[in-house]
């Protein structure tokens, strides 16, 4: 079932806050988007674009009636489809330019079949927490898996659902993208133009990786804030006198806990390897500790300590990168294959944030990649970085006005 709003529409037939932005509208690098799944994530995507890239065409795809007729209601879609619904597969296939997968690791294998056969050729990315099941689905569902742009923005709510969904939920997060060699340059392009124009910052990781990174800060995080309400639970009396006892530290470090065990079991079991070993590190260094302590070895313990203040106090506490010192870095691009992927790669690596890209085309084959950065990061070792890598490199800085 198609739902669409009845009353908040203009004269251009779009939603009332879908129609014309303001003068600082980010440049829109998609005319027609597709948000498959209208849960936190998917609600939030589509929530954020149609206030800050208002001139997009908004399509919602969600299997709950009341999350389609949610989002219409708030005029965050110009329509909301169900996944049967026959005009679903003529829009992807006639308009759309970009599908962003929202869904549980679970629900893509059928969602990539049927994008395969509504014959959607644009851009596709996703959400999830894992990649590897994604990208052996799309390797073997999608006619052409290049299209596909594996992501994943580095946020959340203990709440779930349209009702938690927000517009600023993005604003100055990691949002990961895992290109590889078969990425057009132009697609990432566009891609990465969309998500900082959503204000998060684009982390490029390699594909194979990224499974492993998110054990360690995300999953093991949320597995060891479990435990410690377990073990608060163990201890708190009928009364529940503890458990008032917590303090914003505890509150804090548990809130992640509270999230919906359901989505959590699959995230788990999704990514079992790298959880089992990063859950069975966590216990080695849990162990250090318990170790110090019964051997009074209060050296160690401070050490241990102040090894984890340091690198704790390191974090920067907010993203916000200055407009007065940006610099361009200019790469030729001569017949190489996965350029953009090593390149931004070496980038996030060396903590540099790109705030824009350009391909400036010279002749067939032959292009130079321009990317704009803010004064985040190692420029120094991204320069090292990169000439290892075999390219060449000229920096310049940017004034303000450019």
């Amino acid at each position: 079932m198609t739902t669409e709003p009845t009353s908040q529409r203009n004269s251009s037939g779009a939603p009332a806050n879908l129609s014309s932005g303001g003068a600082c509208a980010p440049e829109q690098p998609f005319g027609a988007v597709c948000v498959i799944g209208l849960g936190l994530i998917g609600g939030s995507v589509v929530a954020t674009l149609a206030r800050l890239f208002p001139s997009i065409h908004l399509v919602g795809v969600e299997v709950d009636r009341t999350s389609r007729e949610e989002s219409v209601r708030r005029g965050w879609v110009h329509r909301a489809y169900d996944p049967a619904d026959e005009e679903l597969a003529v829009f992807l296939a006639d308009e759309c330019d970009l599908v962003i997968l929202a869904t549980p690791v679970a629900a893509v294998d059928s969602y990539l079949s049927f994008l395969a056969d509504a014959n959607y050729k644009g851009l596709i990315t996703d959400t999830t927490s894992t990649k590897s099941h994604i990208l052996a689905s799309a390797e073997k569902l999608l006619p052409n898996p290049a299209k596909f742009i594996p992501g994943h923005p580095m946020t959340g709510s203990e709440k779930s659902g349209i009702t938690a969904a927000r517009d600023d939920l993005f604003e100055g997060i990691n949002w990961i993208l895992c290109p590889d060699e078969c990425t057009d340059p132009e697609d990432f392009r566009r891609l990465h133009e969309l998500i900082i124009g959503m204000q998060a910052r684009v982390v490029s990781l390699r594909r194979e990786e990224h499974d492993k990174a998110m054990a360690i800060v995300s999953h093991v995080p949320h597995m060891v804030a479990s435990s410690l309400v377990q073990l608060a639970c163990r201890h708190a009396d009928a009364s529940r006198s503890l458990m008032r006892l917590a303090a914003g530290g505890f509150k804090d470090t548990t809130r992640i806990a509270a999230g919906s065990p359901d989505l959590w079991c699959g995230i788990a079991f999704d990514n079992a390897d790298a959880l089992h070993d990063g859950l069975a590190e966590m216990i080695s260094i849990i162990e250090s500790f318990d170790e110090a302590l019964t051997a009074r070895d209060s050296a160690t313990f401070t050490a241990l300590l102040a090894q984890a203040a340091s690198a704790r106090r390191a974090l920067p506490a907010a993203w916000v990168p200055s407009t007065d010192n940006l610099l361009e870095v200019r790469i030729p691009m001569v017949n190489r294959n996965g350029v953009v992927a090593e390149v931004t790669t070496i980038a996030s690596s060396a903590g540099c944030n790109i705030q824009s890209i350009d391909i400036d085309h010279i002749s067939e084959g032959n292009a130079v990649l321009s990317l704009i950065l803010t004064d985040e990061g190692d420029v120094g070792k991204l320069s090292v970085e990169l000439i290892k890598a075999g390219y060449s490199v000229s920096l310049s800085p940017l004034m303000p006005e450019e």
